[in-house]
């Protein structure tokens, strides 16, 4: 393995001295209006990164980009319209008003928080992994009671929430050592026995080794080839995409994106996901345990949780990508591939009531291009379970959509970036938070939050699984719940306009998170036991947690992870049952 000559580190200490009184709501800054405009309106003319560093999001572009909010589920109206919007925003989503960090050192304002916030700062900063006297992730695990196999690692999947954390609390230098050293590492040679890897590829994780006789510490790698399943990571380098656009959301500090390191490093990932072949679809066609849902789990093929991070990364990569002439080749692409991905997944992959209905009366075998059940799924496939799972006001995007197949389980990541990136309509989010209320016992039930829903077992679980011992029905993958997805559910509540869903979800985790050593993941159908095989001390679980609860506490955040509507696709606005009283 060949390491790159240009070397890419910066200079932690001088950037830590600079940070050292700079408050945290200092560094925030807005939705700018570039991310309103029409995708095509990319390739009129030039995009300039202007960032206004006194508020997180504009009056005007967050009151288009939440739904609203009900009588029903605030506590006083609100006008969207008004100058005092983000005032009464912040006083709905936190009644002791607008707030950030938590009594951690970069705290400016003093309260009394909740007693877990600082034993979960506490935790994530033992969490820290130096590379070089440099802080550059966050491990993903510190239970020393098991065996550490990978968990002694930084992934770069469950480094995000840590990384937002630190952004949210006016520590930007670790997620900017984060970025070059992953950045670094793509540029190493990727070999699988004999196969070499697309010089794209982002690693899933990575480890530093201490040798004490030489006295030195070097990077170690894993872009798939030690993974169970020897699968590459696909998600690593949308991931990476979103968390270079967050940080350059947080601090204004544009530079690290215009970096040539960088731009390269996004063209690189771009040019796997954009290449022709043979798909006559949009979405990217993916092997099973390529993102979050790490083993067999019959996710292949087009799994929700990939497009929508596709869609995010791309939406992020064209606000990034400077106007030279390898960017504009790359922007067209974008431009192209949007609007074709929008349209495929809120046509395809959406499923409510009444499109429930319509593939239950489907036909089958039609032929041309007025065919109504294009991918000739047999109306007699549709699991018995969806029918009392859908309630009449709410939808989903589904897992998965290809020949004949349709994978109707609810998973929770897909649809929460679905909402954070403008994939889903207005009306479309609106529904999904509608199907979580409507399902909260089995979505969240006593610990948050489903992975996804339902469960397999008995002969589906053998035969789709292969028996996996880890992930037996309610466990794990296959129906457990992780606290980690507490920060995206937050996300998509403040985004939606309805942040007491998300309150009432924290409450339910404060009540254990703490007391069970955090760990990663419950079991049961209603999330009520320690999983089986679950570390504890899960740095995710923990940061997801502190996500959560800064969000809340200051919504302007959301502008770091969520991405404006693009207005010429956006429909006529129908509210659902869940707005009225």
């Amino acid at each position: 393995m060949s390491t790159p000559d240009v070397d890419v580190d910066v200079d932690v200490n001088q950037n830590q001295n600079q940070n050292k009184n700079v408050k945290a709501e200092d560094i925030l800054c807005p939705l700018a209006e570039y991310e309103e405009c029409d995708f095509s309106k990319l390739l009129e003319k030039p995009r300039l990164l202007n960032i206004d560093r006194q508020r997180s999001l504009d009056e005007r572009s967050l009151s288009e980009l939440s739904i609203g909010i009900s009588p029903r589920h605030a506590t006083r109206a609100i006008d969207l319209n008004s100058s005092r919007f983000f005032e009464q925003l912040d006083s709905i989503c936190s009644p002791l008003g607008r707030r950030s960090g938590f009594s951690t050192p970069r705290s400016q304002i003093g309260f009394d928080p909740h007693p877990m916030v600082a034993e979960a700062w506490e935790a994530l900063r033992r969490s820290l992994v130096y590379f070089r006297g440099q802080p550059v992730g966050t491990i993903a695990a510190l239970d020393t009671t098991e065996e550490n196999l990978n968990y002694d690692q930084v992934f770069v999947r469950d480094f995000v929430p840590s990384a937002l954390a630190f952004l949210m609390n006016g520590e930007p230098e670790i997620v900017k050592n984060f970025i070059l050293k992953t950045l670094r590492l793509q540029s190493w040679e990727k070999k699988i026995d004999r196969f070499q890897l697309g010089e794209g590829v982002m690693p899933a994780s990575f480890k530093v080794l201490h040798d004490p006789v030489r006295n030195n510490e070097t990077l170690i790698a894993d872009f798939g080839e030690s993974a169970i399943g020897r699968v590459a990571p696909v998600d690593s380098g949308f991931w990476w995409i979103i968390l270079l656009r967050a940080y350059t959301k947080s601090t204004g500090d544009t530079s690290l994106a215009e970096l040539p390191e960088c731009q390269k490093g996004m063209r690189l990932i771009l040019s796997l996901c954009l290449s022709e072949g043979f798909d006559t679809f949009p979405t990217l066609l993916c092997a099973d345990g390529c993102c979050m849902i790490d083993r067999r789990m019959g996710v292949y093929g087009y799994p929700i949780e990939i497009q929508a991070l596709f869609f995010m990364a791309l939406r992020c990569a064209l606000l990034l990508l400077k106007q030279d002439d390898e960017g504009k080749e790359f922007i067209e692409r974008i431009v192209k591939r949007l609007h074709a991905l929008s349209y495929h997944m809120r046509s395809y992959f959406w499923l409510d009531l009444k499109q429930l209905n319509d593939i239950y009366r489907f036909k089958t075998e039609e032929y041309s291009h007025t065919a109504v059940n294009k991918f000739n799924v047999m109306p007699d496939s549709l699991p018995e379970w969806v029918f009392d799972f859908m309630p009449v006001y709410g939808g989903y995007f589904i897992g998965n959509v290809s020949p004949a197949r349709m994978d109707f389980r609810w998973f929770c990541l897909g649809n929460c970036i679905a909402i954070l990136s403008s994939l889903a309509t207005p009306e479309q989010s609106t529904a999904i938070m509608d199907l979580i209320e409507s399902r909260w016992e089995e979505l969240v039930g006593e610990m948050p939050l489903k992975v996804c829903y339902p469960a397999m077992e008995t002969h589906e679980w053998r035969i789709i699984t292969g028996c996996d011992p880890k992930n037996t029905r309610w466990s794990y993958h296959n129906g457990g719940s992780w606290p980690v997805l507490l920060w995206l559910l937050t996300a998509a509540c403040v985004k939606t306009g309805r942040p007491q869903i998300a309150r009432r979800a924290i409450e339910i985790a404060e009540a254990r998170l703490l007391k069970d050593h955090w760990p990663e993941y419950y079991d049961g159908k209603l999330g009520r036991y320690i999983g089986k095989q679950s570390r504890k001390a899960q740095t995710w679980s923990i940061a997801g947690y502190l996500v959560a609860k800064m969000m809340l506490e200051d919504p302007s955040h959301l502008g770091m992870i969520a991405i404006e509507e693009d207005k010429q696709m956006k429909p006529i606005l129908r509210r659902s049952n869940s707005w009225t009283l």
